[in-house]
């Protein structure tokens, strides 16, 4: 049963409009981002989706957006054990994170096999706002050498964590600092790039762009409305590269949308 559905009678008729049949799981912990006209009726909503699976020990709402340079929201507790603390399983992969001071997507889990299966053993990837590994450490499984640049220090911390759980540590260096200004430090070329940009920082693609190799790879992700698309594509021909593949990842706003880049350097 949905969980409108399963609101009905609870929550009166005039507002089930407000109600979404989604919510946002990492590990055990469901996040909710109820509207204030709701706030009267969150303790029984949390009820609802605490009680909707035996995997999930913990509700929260998302009281404020994304902040700051750790990319992390404030939370409150609605119900269960109220630890932000958990272990998010990822198409086998393990990763132990803090929702509360590291930033995750787990909507992006499709990207982060699709990019995994298409590097091979051996090759040198960098990899600029790392997060807490959750695309460092696919990169790493299939064999590939990971270099991991990564701000925040909670989240390297974790990063480090993930890499040891999921056997995959002797295959990933972490540099705890700005992708911007360690990038200009690197000598080293790469056969691969990959970029989760956060919001605003497209400007670290041609930060990167000189540390790729000739022929090499970046995926390169960022925020768009689609009449965007095309000028961004002249722009990146313009840099010498060679648009391979352009993707939606899913919308972020009303008209704004992720999108992926797989990129060839000419």
């Amino acid at each position: 049963m949905r969980l409108k559905e399963k609101l009905q009678g609870v929550v009166p008729e005039e507002c089930q409009s407000l109600l979404s049949n989604r919510f946002h799981v990492i590990g055990n912990i469901a996040i909710l981002t109820l509207p204030p006209e709701l706030a009267g009726y969150k303790t029984k909503i949390a009820e609802t989706v605490l009680s909707s699976g035996k995997s999930i020990h913990t509700v929260l709402n998302k009281t404020t957006k994304l902040q700051g340079e750790r990319r992390v929201a404030s939370f409150e507790l609605l119900a269960g054990v109220g630890n932000t603390v958990t272990t998010h399983k990822e198409f086998g992969f393990l990763y132990r994170l803090d929702v509360a001071n590291v930033f995750f997507n787990s909507h992006l889990c499709y990207e982060r096999m699709r990019v995994a299966a298409a590097v091979l053993a051996g090759e040198d990837v960098l990899l600029p706002f790392a997060g807490v590994g959750p695309f460092a450490v696919p990169l790493a499984a299939r064999g590939a050498v990971v270099l991991a640049l990564e701000k925040s220090r909670e989240a390297c911390l974790y990063l480090s964590e993930n890499a040891r759980l999921n056997r995959v540590e002797k295959m990933i260096a972490i540099i705890n600092a700005d992708a911007f200004h360690m990038a200009k430090l690197l000598r080293k070329d790469f056969h691969r790039a990959v970029i989760p940009a956060p919001y605003g920082a497209d400007g670290i693609l041609e930060t990167v762009l000189p540390l790729v190799k000739s022929q090499g790879i970046l995926h390169f992700y960022t925020f768009k409305k689609l009449h965007q698309i095309e000028p961004l594509k002249k722009s990146y021909q313009d840099l010498g590269l060679e648009v391979m593949q352009a993707r939606r990842c899913g919308n972020i706003a009303p008209g704004v949308c992720r999108w992926v880049f797989d990129l060839a350097k000419s």
